[in-house]
């Protein structure tokens, strides 16, 4: 999952993993936009891959980072917004959505375009009375 952070507080993340992916650098980037104690909102048009298997020692890291930054993450991130145009894949993303923000302490919602994805970032930033 890398990050790109140019238009804060619209992060842009990547959830395709090739061989060899970084994971530090992925927490590194994260842990950044935390440090800003600006909230902001996460967008992704790359579902998750389902073939990819965590090793325990990912799912290790994972969980202690989760532990370690779990008030920032229910604080600071608002939502995770996924694209996903194909409205029965939207129907299978909204079921797991449940258990995403139980694990992470921030919805998941889903939009069917990178336009509609925007908007209801910026109206959840506007509630929020974020600065962009």
């Amino acid at each position: 999952m890398s990050m790109n952070s140019s238009n804060f507080p619209y992060v842009w993340m990547n959830l395709t993993q090739g061989p060899g992916h970084d994971h530090e650098k992925d927490f590194a980037e994260f842990e950044a936009n935390l440090q800003r104690g600006e909230p902001f909102v996460i967008l992704s048009d790359t579902a998750p891959n389902e073939e990819h298997e965590h090793s325990p020692e990912e799912k290790k890291r994972t969980s202690l980072w989760m532990k370690k930054n779990k008030l920032e993450l229910r604080r600071l991130v608002l939502a995770m917004i996924l694209v996903e145009p194909n409205s029965t894949k939207r129907l299978g993303f909204k079921a797991f959505s449940v258990v995403f923000a139980k694990f992470w302490g921030y919805p998941l919602l889903l939009a069917a375009s990178r336009e509609e994805a925007e908007e209801i970032a910026r109206k959840l930033l506007l509630k929020r009375g974020a600065a962009f």
